[in-house]
């Protein structure tokens, strides 16, 4: 989830610059998603809400089990995950939350860590886990509270470090403070450098005073090597000691580029916005034009109170501001938002400089390519990640049907990159009826020779009541071998699976939902991040702990497919930094390309049958029987090249690797 700090930031300037100009004045006097939505016959449409009692809709998986928050966790956000051996671990802006899940149908809570911050988004590496601090509120000592003073050596803003070597009990080793806190991370591990790893860190709030961390440096001009705008910070984590864990480059990957354009309201965004501007103008709110859109709009009530505050200050007055102060804030009202906007940068051009305020919101790194997808916040960024204190920008893409570039993932052969659009920041509905589907979507690009190449886009194709948060969002690939399968969070849009093998013509295959957290008000609910891990897809829900589900055989993925899948074991796993997917060698992953072949639907059901067979007979025999069975079948597949020639080669290296040593 997104909080827009950057944009808080501008909003803070905006009402600052306001009350001094209401002081004067008052002194003075592409391409369409594959997948449409299809509210008529989804059975996700129209579920009954409720927070543990929602209704539910499930296609092709099976949900396994559902785990409820811990007492003094429950009600506090759920964010990010990542896994270690039998272990979830779970982000919350509580503390993270460690979960047994070495049976897949009965998650067991093993500790809930109190260290309140905001995101609290984890990773680990061996022994050690990771944890992003952002907000004002966090605290060296890990202790509630917060910190109150403007200025304070107690603050913890940046990535904590924490030794898990007794997962009941992580004990906190180190503090790494950063300019712009961690909104999120990334664990690089570097193939030539086994003595440390390297950590990304994406910091998209404010930059600290010097006061509080030296080198912090807000003031300068972005091209400025000193300056702290406009660089990811990185962090060299010593394996032999992770106290010395400290910041060892600033690097600049966005030099040169240009602010991307901008898409405007959807038509369900007008609807609600006019609905809202009729209740406003009855309740007596203070209704301007804005000078940029031409849109009226109304007052926020919590930026009229300071102005009319002004007022009274202004007059002399005391006490609560009067009727005539209400006539003077509508008579003055339009000038002072008209000063306001001239003020502020106009977005959307494409013209000027990218913002100084862009950060990556989430950088996956895919270290057996030496490659990095930044989700750049208005950009989709390709890196070269050889020399991991040194990225270096390959390629940037922008695109109007973009609002925020959020989270990047690359298929396994690294010959497409998939990027996600959190519009609306993942607390806003953005999958309802009247949101363009290219809106709050994937976007999917083929990478040639480290260029990016747009294909298409995929969205949830079920539409989202206006009480449910909903906008693309974590996840991870399922290891379908020969195939391109993703699974997905979409908050309260649930979690969709979809293959995206053809990167121009992706598509749905499986889902899980549940109704709205509530029907009557925006409850933030849903699933924040779902990721595959060794047989399992483990989904963070925000609001009511961990849900664990699976894949059963359906027309789009057959049961050897889901085995071949399940052969592949991690020891741990960081989404963010992507393993390459390995398939040892198993009689499922033959019986899957085989599947594969026949879905293809060019070789005949009798020689299907055939292959089929002969592949059962070498499962039974062994030693030399087996072997003579194994390569005798490789040798006929070549026949079936013309069909599909991709998936014999790989079926005909899925029977020779089951090939033994005959002694």
């Amino acid at each position: 989830m997104t909080v827009f700090s950057h944009r808080g930031a501008l909003a803070f300037a905006t009402r600052a610059a306001t009350v001094a100009a209401l002081a004067g004045l008052a002194a003075c006097s592409s391409s369409k998603p594959n997948t449409a939505p299809s509210p008529a016959n989804d059975p996700r449409v129209g579920l009954k809400a409720g927070l543990f009692d929602a209704e539910e809709a499930v296609s092709n998986m099976k949900v396994t089990a559902k785990a409820q928050s811990p007492t003094g966790f429950l009600g506090v956000t759920n964010s990010d995950l990542a896994f270690t051996g039998n272990y979830a671990i779970q982000g919350n802006y509580n503390g993270p939350v460690i979960w047994d899940v070495s049976n897949p149908n009965s998650p067991k809570l093993v500790t809930a860590f109190s260290c309140p911050a905001s995101q609290n988004d984890v990773s680990v590496y061996k022994n050690l886990m990771f944890m992003s601090a952002e907000a004002a509120n966090g605290r060296t000592d890990c202790m509630p509270g917060g910190v109150r003073e403007t200025v304070s050596q107690d603050r913890m803003r940046g990535v904590r470090v924490f030794d898990i070597s007794d997962i009941k009990a992580p004990k906190l080793v180190a503090n790494v403070q950063t300019c712009r806190g961690s909104h999120t991370h990334t664990v690089l591990e570097d193939p030539k450098d086994k003595q440390n790893v390297y950590i990304y860190v994406s910091g998209s709030s404010s930059i600290r005073p010097a006061a509080e961390l030296a080198g912090c440096a807000g003031d300068l001009d972005a091209n400025d090597p000193n300056s702290s705008r406009l660089r990811i910070e990185i962090i060299k984590v010593p394996l032999a000691d992770p106290s010395k864990s400290a910041v060892v480059g600033r690097a600049n990957i966005f030099a040169g580029l240009s602010a991307p354009p901008r898409h405007g309201l959807s038509d369900a965004d007008k609807a609600a916005a006019s609905a809202a501007l009729d209740n406003a103008r009855r309740t007596g709110a203070f209704i301007y034009r804005n000078p940029q859109s031409g849109a009226e709009a109304a007052l926020n009530p919590r930026q009229a109170a300071p102005l009319l505050d002004s007022l009274v200050k202004v007059r002399g007055g005391t006490g609560a501001p009067t009727g005539a102060d209400s006539a003077t804030l509508r008579g003055a009202l339009q000038n002072i938002m008209n000063r306001t906007f001239a003020a502020a940068p106009t977005a959307g051009t494409g013209n000027q400089a990218v913002s100084d305020r862009s950060q990556c919101h989430d950088i996956t790194v895919y270290p057996a390519l030496g490659l990095a997808g930044g989700a750049c916040e208005g950009h989709g960024l390709l890196i070269d990640i050889s020399d991991p204190v040194n990225p270096r920008r390959l390629d940037a893409v922008a695109d109007s049907n973009f609002a925020y570039w959020h989270s990047a993932t690359f298929n396994n052969d690294g010959t497409q990159i998939l990027f996600s659009d959190e519009w609306g920041g993942g607390s806003s509905p953005k999958c309802r009826e009247g949101d363009k589907p290219e809106w709050g979507a994937n976007a999917i690009f083929a990478i040639e020779n480290r260029k990016m190449v747009f294909k298409s886009y995929y969205k949830l194709p079920a539409v989202q009541t206006s009480m449910e948060n909903c906008v693309a969002h974590n996840g991870s690939l399922i290891p379908i071998p020969g195939r391109d399968v993703m699974v997905q969070a979409w908050y309260q849009g649930g979690i969709s699976v979809f293959d995206w093998t053809d990167p121009a013509k992706p598509f749905e295959i499986a889902s899980f939902d549940r109704g709205p957290v509530d029907s009557t008000r925006m409850v933030s609910g849903g699933s924040w991040s779902v990721y595959w891990y060794n047989g399992a897809m483990i989904s963070s829900e925000i609001a009511r702990g961990l849900d664990i589900a699976e894949l059963v055989p359906s027309q789009y993925v057959s049961q050897n497919e889901i085995d071949a899948a399940k052969t592949v074991k991690w020891d741990y796993l960081n989404a963010q930094g992507q393993p390459k997917i390995v398939w040892p060698p198993s009689f499922a992953l033959a019986k899957a390309y085989t599947d594969q072949i026949e879905r293809k639907g060019c070789v005949s059901d009798t020689r299907i049958s055939a292959i089929r067979s002969s592949i059962s007979s070498a499962e039974r025999a062994s030693g030399a029987a087996r072997n003579s069975a194994l390569q005798k079948l490789s040798t006929e597949i070549e026949s079936e090249r013309g069909c599909d020639a991709k998936r014999v080669d790989l079926l005909k290296k899925a029977l020779q690797d089951l090939q033994v040593t005959v002694m």
